[in-house]
């Protein structure tokens, strides 16, 4: 698989904070690749320094094969680019906006189509002050879509949107990438990354403490499964914990979390409570996810 994005022994710091603690990794052709961590773990300086925004202190980065910061203009006629934060002038509308952003680049997307695919078509002659949070986001992607990039750079895309706008960022990621283009994407929400992306990178305190596929990454730190369930009469005398699919036990209140291995771990903790007669609600099962496999790393949950 090729290669188009190439970024060995990045490093970037401002004053005595290190941004970027000497990364590497690649990203190949047609994929989409994620780079999640928390606020400040430096996904966006990593992001801005591939596209050329921002100059890294040391290390080595490509795209096509070209240099970011001495191949700047070749480059940027073939990548599309949404930054974390974007604005536009107030009255500009949706139809001025892609038709500036078209004359900047010497291959262009057809507007029009642009905006169908977005759902944008019946907002093309409202004033940018006038959409809604989702709607603002779809035009930057848009935007960033104008030139038919190669490359597509998605900096904390669904940030600041509710739930069912997210999911629709989602559908349009999917889609760009069956376009044909490979998409990179930074973002703090750990679902967004396992429902994307192909592979992720976890950063941390500038460092990438973890690289693969989504299933890789949960499989590999053998994140254990969790069922839940209430006891609506209190606490009744569990004996679970010695069953040898449970790892542990956790109680609060009349929630009750039991920690094990996925196979089997289900049944038996069923069976176990239905042989003791114990009435239980509620029951369901989680399964380990990324927020997992970064707590097992960092000792510490995302949101903090």
């Amino acid at each position: 698989m090729t290669s188009i994005i190439k970024v060995q022994d990045l490093r970037k710091t401002y004053d005595d904070v290190v941004a970027v603690d000497g990364i590497s990794f690649e990203v190949a052709e047609g994929e989409i690749f994620g780079m999640v961590g928390p606020n400040g773990a430096g996904k966006t300086t990593t992001i801005e320094c591939i596209e050329g925004l921002r100059n890294a202190d040391s290390g080595q980065m490509s795209i096509f094969d070209l240099d970011p910061q001495h191949d700047r203009s070749r480059i940027a006629e073939r990548i599309g680019i949404q930054l974390q934060q974007s604005a536009l002038p107030a009255r500009i509308r949706v139809s001025e906006a892609l038709v500036l952003f078209a004359s900047f680049y010497q291959r262009q997307a057809d507007p029009q189509e642009l905006l169908k695919r977005l759902g944008l078509t019946e907002k093309r002659s409202s004033a940018y002050a006038k959409l809604s949070g989702g709607q603002k986001q779809r035009l930057f992607i848009a935007l960033a879509l104008i030139n038919s990039p190669e490359v597509v750079f998605l900096d904390e895309l669904t940030t600041g949107l509710d739930p069912q706008a997210r999911r629709a960022m989602w559908d349009l990621v999917r889609d760009i990438r069956e376009q044909g283009r490979t998409v990179f994407l930074t973002t703090h929400y750990m679902e967004e990354a396992e429902r994307l992306c192909d592979r992720v990178a976890i950063l941390d305190h500038g460092r990438i403490v973890a690289l693969d596929t989504p299933e890789a990454l949960i499989r590999s730190l053998g994140v254990e499964s969790r069922l839940v369930f209430t006891l609506p009469n209190g606490s009744d005398d569990l004996s679970l914990q010695d069953l040898p699919q449970v790892s542990r036990v956790e109680t609060s209140g009349d929630r009750v979390v039991v920690y094990g291995s996925k196979e089997g771990l289900a049944s038996a903790v069923l069976n176990a409570l239905e042989d003791a007669g114990i009435d239980f609600q509620d029951l369901r099962t989680e399964q380990p996810n990324l927020e997992d496999v970064f707590l097992a790393l960092t000792g510490r949950e995302m949101r903090e």
